[in-house]
């Protein structure tokens, strides 16, 4: 079996799957794409393929050309995009995917002790239960598991497994590790909708399959006024929510590994601990982790996107150096590059261009980008958010950062549309507003000099002298190298909360 993006090339049944199921393809196109999985990564010659696949037989240029079109419109792949079949000019096709291989091991599915799990994070959702004793419920609970399959299916670094694989188990009773090793995943999601009157609730739980532990669960309480409408919210805000609890449960996994045995992604993973707290201790750190992983994939969409975030951080809180300045632009724009297929690579490319390259322009397509991928992309409102509200859009900068904040209540990131929030009450003149989510971004981020930054300037508009002296001594222990226009100046602050920012922080005892 050969495993890439959201796909299976299954070689013992002869199938293609992908997220929603089995993908009907003609034999032909079928040996095509084995052989490119088998050959990924390398320039395969026109005369190659005719001679593997057509067995040397004659055939024209545009039948070829037809079963490659069929073979990327298989994989949800255009000639003009051509992210995983790309043509080479004069030289023949290259499939840019990163496969990994499994063996078919038929003790998984007799119960056998040991799984060979995916070395990419794998999921599956199981069908939620209907816990309304209404028959005619079934569709409403079927339809919202498809779509939520079809959204975690988004998500570029996971695995999803497909429909019809997880509702072999539907109206039983389940074995977490037992389905862990059938299907052969690390993470199950489990869930039940209960329906009395006018109201809906639904919960879900995800859970490690192989030890059975329990990773997330939430609940969730709405009115029944629009079915369909309430559908798409619910699947949104699970997906949000699972999607960092998954990102940890992941981290803490490659904890595990020998370092010797890393490979981009568990580098990754190992460099994001360093990266969350944003500040350039941590950034330092988590540079030459995605370094080494970029010299293993230099196209690694997601490591240019993290690397461009550390040399953000290292500019805007580490001395405003040109090397991070231009470093950071470099890697945004290859994460944009590459990123095309990858919604929070978009989105960390279009923060450091609009934070960093002081490009508002330039970020907010590849924010727009991102949320056409995935339209519960949490990145893309966080990150947008602070784009917005520095660039002085008070009122889209709220926006975005309450919707970052509802879709995904517990990311470690959170601090971040609190920032943006904050600026945008602080500009509008609503301090009480400002100061509470200044709390909230010091809640999130203890030991982020922003955060203590945003509590000093609120404390001088409320009055409250001593507790802005102190938030500002904070600031300069927690970043020495702190001055006002320094700030202002690698935001790129817009003259509209620039100034009366400035002018707090200046009375709370910082330097300018």
């Amino acid at each position: 079996m050969f495993q890439f993006d959201n796909f299976l090339i299954d070689t013992d049944r002869q199938e293609l799957r992908g997220p929603d199921g089995v993908i009907h393809c003609e034999p032909q196109v079928f040996d095509l794409l084995l052989y490119f999985a088998q050959n990924t990564k390398r320039v395969i010659s026109k005369d190659e393929l005719i001679q593997k696949i057509w067995t040397g037989r004659v055939i024209s240029d545009a039948a070829l050309n037809s079963r490659i079109n069929l073979a990327r419109r298989a994989l949800g792949d255009t000639g003009r995009r051509q992210a995983l079949i790309r043509t080479i000019q004069r030289r023949g096709f290259l499939f840019a995917a990163e496969v990994t291989t499994r063996t078919s091991d038929p003790s998984l599915s007799a119960g056998g002790s040991t799984a060979r799990l995916m070395s990419r994070p794998s999921i599956a959702v199981l069908p939620f239960r209907n816990m309304s004793g209404d028959p005619e419920q079934e569709y409403f609970v079927d339809g919202m598991v498809q779509e939520i399959i079809a959204s975690l299916g988004r998500i570029r670094w996971l695995l999803v497994i497909a429909r019809n694989s997880s509702y072999v188990y539907k109206g039983t009773t389940v074995d977490v590790r037992q389905v862990g090793r059938d299907l052969d995943v690390r993470y199950l999601l489990e869930g039940s909708v209960q329906k009395e009157g006018n109201r809906l609730r639904v919960a879900g739980e995800l859970v490690e399959a192989e030890s059975g532990r329990h990773i997330w669960a939430e609940r969730y309480d709405r009115t029944l006024e629009d079915i369909f409408s309430l559908q798409d919210e619910l699947t949104t805000s699970v997906v949000a929510a699972i999607e960092p609890s998954l990102r940890q449960a992941e981290v803490e996994r490659v904890k595990r590994k020998r370092p010797d045995h890393l490979d981009a992604y568990d580098l990754l993973l190992r460099a994001l601990p360093n990266i969350y707290p944003a500040m350039p201790d941590g950034a330092r750190k988590a540079l030459p982790l995605l370094e080494r992983a970029l010299g293993l994939e230099p196209d690694y969409a997601l490591a240019h996107g993290y690397a461009a975030w550390c040399h953000e951080i290292l500019f805007v809180r580490g001395g405003a150096r040109e090397e991070n300045r231009l470093g950071g632009i470099r890697h945004a724009e290859a994460a944009i590059q590459h990123g095309r297929d990858d919604a929070n690579a978009l989105a960390l490319g279009g923060f450091v261009m609009g934070l960093v390259g002081h490009d508002r322009e330039a970020a907010r397509p590849a924010f727009d980008a991102a949320l056409a991928l995935n339209p519960s992309c949490v990145f893309a409102f966080l990150f947008g958010s602070v784009v917005l509200a520095t660039g002085g859009d008070a009122d889209r900068g709220i926006e975005w950062g309450e919707c970052a904040v509802r879709l995904s209540p517990l990311d470690p990131s959170n601090y971040g549309p609190y920032l943006a929030i904050m600026l945008g009450r602080f500009q509008r003149g609503d301090y009480e507003a400002a100061a509470k989510a200044a709390r909230k971004c010091f809640q999130a981020n203890p030991n982020w000099s922003y955060a203590h930054m945003l509590l000093a300037a609120t404390h001088v508009q409320l009055g409250r002298a001593h507790e802005a002296t102190s938030s500002a001594q904070r600031v300069m222990e927690l970043e020495p190298g702190y001055s006002i226009s320094g700030m202002c100046g690698a935001l790129g602050l817009h003259p509209s909360i620039a100034e009366p920012l400035s002018e707090a922080l200046r009375m709370a005892g910082l330097p300018m």
